[in-house]
């Protein structure tokens, strides 16, 4: 049976590996704070010493945090004394961070993909994750044994980690959005008397169907952002990884600055920074 090595133990890497041990995958996990990793363990995880370790196993995935975070996990010096397993990057990070990082396994010969991913950690404890790969296919069909139970599809975008993580990050503006979108029209109707939760059932039985309308519309209707699947903190990381992409790349975004003012309005406020990211919707209604 193939062996999973897991870093990065927060709310989304967790339900990946609950939903890998209930598959019956052997996992071990590691996490920059070690006692997240206590209730996996119990549940069957073994506990990893340090992410060197992680290259005992056939396969190492990792969900962590942001560009800083990765690039100091597997760092020039981890990465020149470990074998050959395939490591498989499911964060989202930036185009900068995912071409220095797969240069960096590359140069150490240690193969590599990025998998970035689409759903929240209820969608990934269901193994239901829409997955955006970039690397070779030899490598993708290599990385299986963990995207077919973690996704319900694996969309090969790219050959480049690069080229997966410009998915992703459209993928998380077009979410962005929805959000100010739906912040705005509950705020509209609820002003003028209508029950925003029926407003919400109205738009998600209509003209956006789907999970993100529903989603995140009872959310904002019933203020219900706490505790957060997806932190108001990591929605300014995408919208600035978008900003980023969009410098890069030459290509306009109007409606970002003021998608950016309503994220450093809540992020300010430690009462609502760790709030889910669509709190952006208070910002909106307190105009």
């Amino acid at each position: 049976m193939t062996s999973i090595a897991f870093i990065g133990l927060g709310s989304m890497g967790s339900a990946m590996v609950e939903r890998l041990l209930e598959s019956g995958a052997h996992v071990a996990v590691w996490n920059r704070t070690a006692a997240a990793a206590d209730k996996l363990v119990a549940q069957g995880a073994t506990h990893l010493a340090s992410p060197a370790e992680a290259f005992a196993h056939d396969l190492i995935v990792s969900m962590l945090a942001n560009d800083q975070a990765v690039d100091a996990v597997f760092s020039e010096e981890l990465l020149a004394h470990v074998g050959n397993s395939l490591h498989i990057n499911m964060a989202s990070v930036s185009l900068d961070s995912a071409r220095v990082i797969e240069a960096r396994h590359r140069e150490a010969g240690v193969p590599y993909i990025a998998a970035p991913v689409m759903g929240r950690p209820d969608v990934a404890r269901a193994g239901q994750l829409n997955i955006l790969a970039g690397g070779t296919p030899e490598l993708i069909t290599r990385a299986e044994p963990v995207l077919a139970v973690l996704g319900k599809r694996t969309w090969h975008v790219s050959t480049e980690a690069a080229g997966a993580s410009l998915v992703k990050i459209g993928v998380n503006y077009n979410l962005i959005h929805a959000l100010g979108a739906l912040g705005e029209s509950i705020n509209l109707v609820e002003r003028g008397g209508v029950d925003p939760q029926l407003f919400v059932d109205i738009l998600s039985s209509g003209f956006f169907t789907g999970i993100v309308y529903p989603t995140y519309g009872r959310i904002i209707a019933e203020r219900d952002y706490f505790p957060a699947a997806f932190t108001a903190q990591l929605g300014l990381k995408d919208l600035t990884l978008t900003e980023r992409a969009a410098a890069e790349l030459g290509a306009q975004l109007p409606a970002a600055p003021i998608l950016h003012e309503l994220f450093d309005t809540v992020t300010a406020d430690p009462e609502r920074r760790e709030g889910d990211w669509s709190i952006i919707a208070e910002a909106i209604r307190e105009r």
